[in-house]
């Protein structure tokens, strides 16, 4: 089976320790045999973060502008061209602290297109102090900025604490919820988080031996997982601000148009590319505005079968159901899969 690659973004404003984490979570992967490489973003023209990074990571440099706006477009051209050359295990994106997190995830989406790749989550580090003034002030593009980047963060890692006393870190962690209803939040202080329990609630790399257990599981596994799973941390992982979904099997255009048509409003994008069983050629479909466009293509080399949803904290498991539908497959357990952002 072939090992789709995971890719994390991490968010955050200048000094918050992103910087800090990507070290750490390089340091896990690497211990754990895999073979980690890192997207540096920079506002300036030198990658001074990237300096502290070892030199047997491979990384790919995006310097002077702005992941998400001057240079987006390179962000797939680079991210695309570190995968082919590189075969990495994960890749983790370190964004500018002016970065917008929704531009972002739909550049690294779109390399979905045409290679192997799914956004596994967004991690936001917030520093405690800064935030605490940000929102007591409650004006200007930096509190803006720092609701969007908070808003779609998958795993909010609250760090600083020791810095603010329980009653400000217990007001921060209530502006977080107010802003993120859905995102796990992880206190911390330099960072310092518990690896494991980060992925898994980041959605963690999973291996082929796990990917192919993941693939067979059954219809009944499922049943009994659905009698257990109240409580649990499975809508954690069902609220995403990305979904991609790979087709083993063509579907039906009618159906699949249906199902675009009838996509829920918190999907404000969805791009890609599927084989129909009811005619011959592929094709490449766009949505956006709830409107829908599917053009026919011939595409070279190998491209997958596959969907991509961008939008904020909507069910991912309610449109893998109905995909896997069309499909005809089996439907697998989202906290297993853990395939959303």
């Amino acid at each position: 089976m072939e090992q789709v690659v995971p890719v994390y973004i991490l968010s955050g404003f200048l000094g918050s320790g992103k910087t800090t984490l990507l070290q750490r979570l390089l340091d896990h992967w690497k211990n754990q045999g895999l073979r980690p490489a890192v997207v540096m973003n920079e506002l300036g023209e030198v990658n001074l973060d990237g300096l502290l990074v070892e030199q047997t990571v491979p990384m790919a440099e995006l310097l002077g502008g702005c992941i998400c706006c001057s240079i987006r477009s390179d962000l797939s051209t680079e991210l695309a061209t570190l995968i082919k050359k590189e075969s990495p295990d994960v890749v983790v994106i370190e964004a500018t602290g002016a970065a917008n997190p929704l531009e972002i995830v739909d550049g690294v989406t779109e390399i979905s297109l045409y290679q192997k790749v799914e956004l596994k989550s967004l991690i936001t580090v917030v520093d405690a102090v800064h935030l605490l003034e940000l929102y007591r002030a409650q004006q200007g593009a930096t509190y803006r900025l720092m609701q969007e980047q908070i808003r779609c963060a998958s795993v909010l890692l609250l760090n600083k604490v020791d810095r603010v006393t329980a009653e400000e870190a217990e007001e921060v962690t209530s502006v977080l919820r107010k802003w993120n209803a859905y995102a796990p939040i992880l206190p911390t202080v330099r960072c310092e988080v518990e690896t494991e329990k980060l992925l898994r609630d980041a959605g963690g790399v999973l291996t082929d031996k796990q990917l192919e257990e993941v693939e067979d599981a059954s219809e009944s596994f499922l049943h009994d997982e659905d009698e257990h799973t109240t409580g649990g941390t499975h809508t954690t992982h069902d609220h995403v601000m990305a979904y991609t979904h790979y087709f083993k099997r063509p579907v039906n255009s009618e159906e699949f148009e249906q199902f675009v048509k009838e996509l829920p409003r918190d999907v404000y994008r969805a791009k890609g590319i599927v084989t129909f069983n009811d005619t011959s050629s592929r094709f490449l479909f766009q949505y956006a505005y709830r409107e829908a466009d599917f053009m026919k293509i011939t595409p070279q080399g190998e491209v997958p079968d596959v969907a991509v949803f961008i939008g904020e904290h909507f069910s991912s498991s309610e449109l893998r159901t109905r995909l896997l539908e069309m499909e005809g497959r089996t439907f697998v357990r989202p906290s297993t899969v853990k395939r959303s952002l």
